[in-house]
């Protein structure tokens, strides 16, 4: 990744040491070519098949540790079948029901039909759900379940669980290979593994909202990743390069294809690529081919989702386009003095942004596109540009999973040494980016022709120097954004056990204060990442048994869901008890519409986003403390978790705040 090497002028005849001894060893080499090649070869296959088969095993079994904590969370295996429908809170429920009702059409023509055609859904309306939401991975595997001989042995509902457990193994052997592939070492992958486990409680939450979106896509997102940060390697072979732009073009549909924040993420790798081919840290050429791919999956997604109109007015594709035009006109970008490039520099990237604002803003009218405005205005008022009275925006700033990171999210990453290791990760490869940014500016190439350079230069990989801006806008996201944190915190496990792992960032500090040795280059490029693993391996030995069951009651996860009686209907507000506090989880009636084969009651309102149905008002479930002051008593006595104010309450007007003293406050009054 980072390596520093003298650069004389072409005029001078001096050579180093180290290149006089490397020379030297070369020849040695050469003189040898049976033995030593032999050997290496041996040693290289036998590296790539233990590593590979660690990688798979390391995948694996995190797949049955997750899926292991799903059952003894909710005695998946023990309950009945309508009780495992109705585990599936809030949007989870939503989209299950879809999946189930694919399977219960008399055939595959008239599920597409009672999809493209739903009338259950939304109140009053119509609406193509393929258009609307992101399951074609239910429908997917619904026709999988008809089509395999698996009925008899295996129930749909584990056949759905299964799959998403089976992409968890993907995903975590992406992050390894990913690792694998920056530090060169499989030993990096599998300390990434290890963090990524240890640390699950804030990279992933898979084990109990197992249907939702993120669960789908962030698999295919990481094997994006790993075929990213191989593509970006110098001198590949022809063929290795057009398989590795098959790859980036599968991860990169199958990615949009299964999350409807896809398009929010893409333009946040767009701007990677931007931001490292201004710098001229990657080559222009690839730079393209990654543009590409991402316009062509986002439209071919758009084919199958009936053209829909949000895609094509997206950020992404205005900016792909304006980044191609702007390059296109701008010439000699690349060439001049470090003003007269920075001066350049700055010329184009307003170019770009006001292409990309008028690029968007004609593509919508030409479309007569509002679907997203709500995000945008959700965005200004999250960041204090102004108040918004936008329902849907207000639904969000609502919403604690959209509110900033907290603060004890590091105190948890701290216990396990990766929030500590990715910062000293991160600290030498900035300095190191900005060293090469600024060589870059200043170097050009009429410099380079007379040989008058700096005498010292540090070389920063192209797949080293995208994940490092990877890491750093997504850490952005995340900080911003809590549910995004699941898309900074597993790249952050990637991250650190790559630069513990690397003999780059080790020689580069040890240079630094004056240790240079490559054996203890060695030492610590091993002992570092084996005594992190030994150490986390005494944290789950030692772990106190009822850490992940307070964890699920203080995070609202270990509600009994079959305790109540199905068949009684819902009570009405002047049945309920007094003082009850009607705010809480949603009923769990409404969660999976296909679970009393009857519509699900939701808002009269159109709906957006899925999202949003975990503010629909119900009953607190059976097993759990009553609501209100009594609840609050026995909750305090039991030893439970305090319940903070929520955080619609805290965003709602004095007026309706004081008209909640006189009566509970319902969905229904705060829309009237």
């Amino acid at each position: 990744m980072i390596s520093i090497r003298q650069r004389k002028g072409v005029k001078t005849t001096e050579v180093p040491e180290d290149n006089a001894a490397r020379e030297a060893n070369v020849k040695l080499e050469n003189k040898l070519p049976s033995d030593g090649c032999a050997s290496r070869r041996l040693w290289k296959l036998l590296s790539f098949t233990v590593g590979g088969t660690v990688a798979l095993c390391i995948g694996l079994l995190t797949s049955v540790y997750l899926a292991t904590l799903h059952e003894n969370d909710l005695w998946f295996s023990n309950i009945k079948e309508v009780e495992r429908e109705i585990s599936f809170r809030t949007e989870c429920g939503l989209y299950y029901s879809y999946y189930k009702q694919m399977l219960q059409a008399p055939t595959l023509m008239q599920g597409f039909h009672g999809l493209i055609y739903d009338n259950k859904t939304e109140s009053m309306r119509t609406i193509n759900l393929l258009q609307r939401m992101n399951i074609y991975q239910e429908v997917f595997l619904s026709i999988l379940y008809r089509v395999l001989p698996i009925q008899k042995y295996l129930e749909p509902v584990y056949f759905y669980i299964y799959t998403l457990f089976g992409l968890q193994a993907i995903y975590v052997t992406a992050l390894y290979v990913t690792s694998w592939l920056l530090s060169g070492t499989w030993l990096s992958g599998l300390l990434a593994a290890f963090w990524y486990v240890t640390n699950r409680i804030d990279t992933t939450r898979v084990e109990f909202t197992i249907p939702l979106r993120e669960n789908w896509a962030l698999p295919f997102f990481a094997i994006q990743i790993a075929a990213i940060t191989y593509f970006l390697r110098p001198n590949l072979q022809p063929l290795s390069e057009r398989l590795t732009l098959l790859a980036i073009f599968i991860s990169t549909f199958l990615f949009s294809l299964t999350w409807q924040f896809n398009q929010f993420m893409m333009l946040m790798q767009a701007l990677v690529l931007f931001t490292l081919d201004s710098l001229d840290m990657l080559p222009a050429v690839k730079a393209t081919w990654l543009y590409g791919i991402q316009m062509t999956g986002l439209l071919l997604v758009c084919i199958l989702q009936f053209f829909n109109s949000m895609i094509l007015g997206s950020l992404l594709i205005s900016f792909n386009l304006s980044v191609l035009i702007a390059r296109k006109l701008q010439k000699n970008l690349k060439t001049g003095s470090f003003l007269n490039r920075l001066g350049k520099l700055l010329l184009h990237l307003f170019a770009v942004l006001c292409l990309t604002l008028f690029l968007n803003s004609i593509i919508k009218k030409i479309l007569n596109l509002k679907s997203d405005e709500h995000i945008f205005k959700f965005l200004k008022a999250k960041f204090g540009f102004g108040a918004t009275r936008d329902f849907d925006a207000n639904l969000y700033l609502c919403e604690e999973a959209f509110g900033l990171l907290p603060f004890n999210t590091f105190g948890r990453l701290s216990d396990t040494l990766l929030f500590y290791a990715y910062i000293f990760v991160l600290s030498i490869t900035v300095m190191a980016a900005l060293a090469v940014a600024f060589h870059n500016l200043s170097d050009s190439k009429s410099q380079q022709s007379t040989g008058q350079s700096g005498k010292c230069t540090i070389i920063l990989k192209p797949e080293t120097a995208y994940n490092l801006i990877h890491t750093i806008l997504f850490g952005f996201l995340a900080l911003s954004t809590m549910r995004m944190k699941y898309l900074w915190t597993s790249h952050m496990c990637v991250f650190a056990s790559f630069g513990l792992c690397s003999p780059e960032i080790w020689e580069l500090l040890l240079k630094s204060i004056h240790l240079y040795n490559p054996k203890r280059i060695c030492i610590m490029r091993y002992s570092v990442p084996i005594l992190i693993l030994l150490y986390l391996c005494y944290k789950l030995q030692h772990a106190k048994e009822g850490r992940v069951r307070w964890e699920h009651a203080a995070a609202g996860r270990g509600q009994a869901v079959h305790g109540q009686d199905l068949n009684q209907p819902p009570p009405l507000r002047g049945q309920q008890p007094e003082g009850a506090d009607q705010s809480g989880v949603s009923d769990i009636r409404q969660e999976v519409p296909g679970g009393r084969a009857r519509p699900a009651e939701v808002l009269r309102r159109r709906l957006r986003h899925p999202g949003g149905q975990h503010l629909l008002r119900a009953q607190a479930p059976a097993g759990l403390p009553a609501a209100g002051p009594a609840g609050r008593r026995q909750r305090a006595h039991d030893g439970w978790p305090r319940r903070e104010r929520s955080r619609l309450e805290t965003c709602r007007p004095p007026s309706l705040l004081r008209r909640d003293k006189e009566k509970p406050a319902t969905l229904h009054s705060i829309l009237h």
